[in-house]
């Protein structure tokens, strides 16, 4: 009887775990479709070794607001006339935490007139915390950058973090990706000069 009542909880247990991952990826799907992506564009045979969402068109973008490392207001607006990739993480996020050396050297690589990598730390503690990461993973080249409104996630529609965007000149996106990357190995470098309107190298 005992061992019948321990199968049973067991199975409730799966189901109830089960349930919630559908859930989970039901709310994902929406808050994809929501923003205007195209679910047969994030595939890797579309993008090399870069699983994307690609918008259907060039999105406008809404006004998002932070300062950077010297606590002075900014926009996103402020980078019109260059593509940028906009990478929204956090201190607290392992995966962010093991990226951001590949954008800083990314940064370092691409970085100028036609190109900013602008990393947005969506940190509570805010610029402390962020200036204190920069220094103990060494990174440089990237700017400070931090959401002081508590709502970046929120207008972007994110589901989660990292997530990353390559927004066009006219500061309208072009493309995300949710999670991680090595954004300076040399495929993801060449994708993403193509996008700026570089020659590849």
């Amino acid at each position: 009887m005992k061992v019948r009542s321990a199968i049973l909880a067991w199975v409730v247990f799966a189901v109830a775990v089960a349930a919630v991952a559908a859930v989970g990826y039901r709310q994902f799907i929406a808050a994809r479709d929501e923003a205007g992506l195209d679910a047969d564009a994030a595939t890797a045979a579309a993008d090399g070794p870069l699983p994307i969402d690609r918008a259907e068109a060039p999105r406008p973008l809404p006004e998002l607001r932070f300062v950077d490392g010297a606590g002075k207001p900014h926009s996103l607006a402020d980078f019109r006339g260059r593509v940028v990739l906009l990478n929204i993480w956090a201190t607290w996020c392992v995966p962010c935490r093991e990226e951001m050396p590949a954008l800083d050297r990314l940064q370092s690589k691409l970085g100028g007139r036609g190109f900013e990598v602008v990393a947005l730390s969506i940190d509570n503690d805010g610029l402390p915390r962020v200036r204190r990461f920069y220094e103990e993973l060494g990174l440089k080249a990237m700017g400070i950058n931090v959401d002081t409104g508590g709502d970046v996630t929120a207008k972007l529609r994110a589901v989660g973090v990292p997530l990353t965007l390559l927004v066009d000149r006219e500061g309208r996106e072009l493309w995300r990706k949710l999670g991680p990357a090595e954004w300076d190995q040399p495929v993801i470098v060449e994708l993403i000069r193509k996008e700026i309107g570089e020659a590849p190298k």
